[in-house]
């Protein structure tokens, strides 16, 4: 992963503090495009609100462009922003591959690039990520603990093209499957980190197979999902489900009992990370190339902390 140069950096800090007609150098009044592969809800929405709120005290604006997972789009609205001459770009890129000559174009245009919680190849830019293996590992440990003997479970993974899901996996295969041999797993799918489509894999697998011990999820809104089918074929008692993110409605369903853990991408530490590399980068000064946030266990025994 590359970083920035100090020259460009400094390039950009000055061009702002003139074009916003300030005096210091420590500070630049200007727009930072928070450009993302989804809209402003669960995770994304706590991340954008909380920098948004950060950097208004910076004297930055921040403004939220969704691209309802649509590389083209996202390329589009990229160009335009970076067109406008923002202070910094904050990105959660559709595609990996896609967005690479975009985000060459903001380099070359001396604008930041901050990369947040999904895969870019190319580039320079600062990353604030999370250790996707580990979610997995939290999730498999806490099954392979405390599965009963001959278990068999399913796993909804999110996009099996996306890096983030494939680490939950290779986590969860790692620390579970692979020390428990009695363990069976009898389907995996993608369910594209949709609750809709959780539900109806869900539904189908139950129809299927008479024992399901064990729903693992790649996030907690697929693991709401396989909830609702649980529940709506009377099948819930006993069935261990994990997902990740700690939403709301999951944390409120380990605590009640219906889920049995969550793990917590912690999106307010993300929102602070990247708080700071962007105060950095209006300073003038290189940001730090990777910032990683640890994942947290949620379970009955400290949901309600």
């Amino acid at each position: 992963m590359k970083v920035f140069n100090t020259a460009v950096a400094l390039l950009t800090v000055v061009s702002a503090v003139l074009s916003a007609g300030c005096g210091s150098t420590e500070t630049a009044s200007g727009k930072v495009v928070f450009s993302s592969h989804s809209d402003a809800t669960d995770f994304v929405g706590t991340v954008y609100n909380d920098v948004k709120s950060k950097a208004s005290s910076q004297g930055l604006e921040v403004e939220f462009f969704n691209s309802n997972r649509d590389a083209n789009l996202q390329v589009d609205q990229l160009n335009e922003a970076i067109a406008q001459k923002p202070a910094a770009i904050i990105l959660l890129a559709v595609d990996k591959e896609a967005l690479i000559p975009t985000v060459e174009k903001a380099n070359e245009a001396g604008i930041p690039v901050i990369a947040t919680n999904r895969d870019l190849n190319g580039g320079n830019f600062a990353m604030v990520r999370s250790d996707e293996k580990q979610a997995g590992t939290l999730q498999g440990n806490f099954m392979a603990k405390h599965l009963p003997p001959n278990a068999k479970v399913v796993y909804l993974m999110g996009e099996s093209t996306q890096s983030s899901a494939n680490q939950r996996w290779e986590g969860f295969k790692e620390a579970c499957l692979d020390k428990r041999s009695d363990i069976e797993l009898l389907a995996k799918i993608d369910a594209n980190w949709s609750e809709a489509e959780a539900l109806k894999y869900m539904t189908l697998w139950l129809q299927i197979f008479p024992q399901i011990d064990g729903v693992i999820c790649g996030n907690d809104t697929m693991a709401l999902g396989a909830l609702k089918a649980l529940k709506a074929s009377g099948r819930s008692e006993g069935v261990l489900i994990s997902g990740v993110d700690a939403k709301k409605a999951a944390v409120k369903a380990v605590a009640a009992g219906e889920m049995a853990q969550t793990v917590k991408q912690d999106a307010a530490k993300t929102a602070d990370s990247i708080s700071g590399l962007l105060q950095e980068v209006v300073k003038g000064q290189v940001p730090s190339g990777e910032v990683k946030v640890p994942f947290v266990e949620i379970t009955r025994d400290n949901a309600a902390q």
